[in-house]
């Protein structure tokens, strides 16, 4: 494997090794099955089962109580922004709440309000994102059918380090990019969506957790695969589901609880990741200049400029050279960003953080 790189891809994004090399090894022939996970029905027994521990081993790491329901859908994130209001907000007599904290969460407003009444009860616009409201600085209309927020913008790399204060207001949470990074107390949620090629696997496969009450609100005059309703009574079997996809979320759900410990050790290593990259920033005597707030940083996505557009062109070539590959940041807010997933290994934020302080005695 020597001529792998250290892969900093906002996503699709790293997958473990191990999990890498189980798919190779399964590639042509699951074990006692005698054909690929790519040719196999949905409605045989080996996907079944596939399925069934996949959702069994996300219930283990995420504590998901039993009045929730565990979806896998296709779509991404993009579907989910207006699958959210089709089932929630459609007939509601209030707006739905968002909070605004990036480029994602102004894309899920957008496609809500195809559906009804949207109100942005916090919107972080005016200082381009770069950070997260305080407790004190959303107010939710506790007759809202839901409050929506992003857990972490990948673009903007801030982060919410608790849930936002809803009261008796379903909270939604698009947590594509920090899903499976950490502990989260699921209880607090209404509804939870992500899609995988983040930390949970590879692309074309999108995770929902919903509570049970919520599902009572899905018409039955919903098209089939629009409907979480449909979804949660036929098993994510409405369609053919991505059966690849849900094959690797299950294994890198397995490698999360065997290989790294669980998701509270998970959330210690992403700190200790991020501490390496951050400390650099603050401590280079204003060379870097990361864009979030220091309280609202991301621990999967750190985002930084350099002094000047050639000295970012220079840093980027030259740590491609060092197979330190896709830190181009997103063109709306420009220089960098190194997305640090559960599967980039400490050595590759080492080799990025010390070619980061080269860099900068450099020049």
């Amino acid at each position: 494997m020597t001529d792998r790189v250290f892969n900093f891809s906002p996503g699709p994004a790293v997958l473990p090794l191990s999990v890498l090399q189980q798919v190779r090894q399964d590639m042509i022939a699951l074990p006692g099955v005698g054909c690929s996970i790519l040719e196999i029905s949905h409605r045989g027994a080996a996907f079944l089962d596939i399925l069934a521990r996949a959702k069994a081993d996300l219930v283990e790491l995420l504590r998901i109580p039993d009045n929730y329901r565990i979806l896998f859908l296709q779509g991404g994130s993009r579907l989910q922004f207006s699958m959210v209001p089709i089932n929630l907000l459609r007939g509601a007599s209030q707006p739905a709440d968002y909070i605004v904290t990036g480029s994602w969460g102004s894309k899920a407003v957008l496609e809500a309000k195809h559906e009804g009444e949207v109100r942005a009860v916090w919107d972080g616009a005016g200082s381009n994102y770069d950070r997260v409201p305080s407790s004190h600085e959303s107010f939710v209309n506790q007759e809202a059918p839901y409050l929506h927020f992003t857990s972490n913008e990948t673009i903007q790399g801030v982060q919410f380090r608790r849930e936002p204060a809803a009261g008796q207001v379903p909270l939604v949470c698009d947590a594509s990019s920090d899903f499976l990074s950490r502990p989260i107390p699921v209880e607090r949620y209404g509804l939870i969506y992500a899609c995988a090629q983040k930390n949970a696997g590879p692309s074309g496969v999108t995770i929902v957790v919903i509570r049970e009450d919520l599902l009572d609100r899905s018409s039955h005059q919903l098209p089939g695969y629009l409907s979480y309703r449909k979804h949660v009574q036929e098993d994510s079997l409405y369609n053919t589901p991505p059966t690849f996809g849900v094959y690797v979320v299950g294994l890198v759900a397995r490698w999360l609880l065997d290989e790294t410990g669980g998701l509270g050790r998970m959330d210690e290593i992403n700190q200790q990741k991020a501490k390496q990259l951050y400390d650099v920033l603050d401590n280079s005597e204003g060379f870097y200049h990361g864009h979030a707030q220091l309280a609202c940083r991301s621990r999967m996505n750190v985002t930084f400029r350099l002094p000047s557009d050639e000295l970012e062109q220079m840093f980027l070539q030259q740590a491609h050279e060092r197979k330190l590959h896709n830190l181009k940041g997103h063109r709306s807010v420009g220089g960098i960003r190194a997305s640090i997933y559960n599967a980039m290994p400490f050595e590759g934020v080492t080799a990025l953080r010390d070619f980061m302080q080269e860099f900068r005695d450099t020049h």
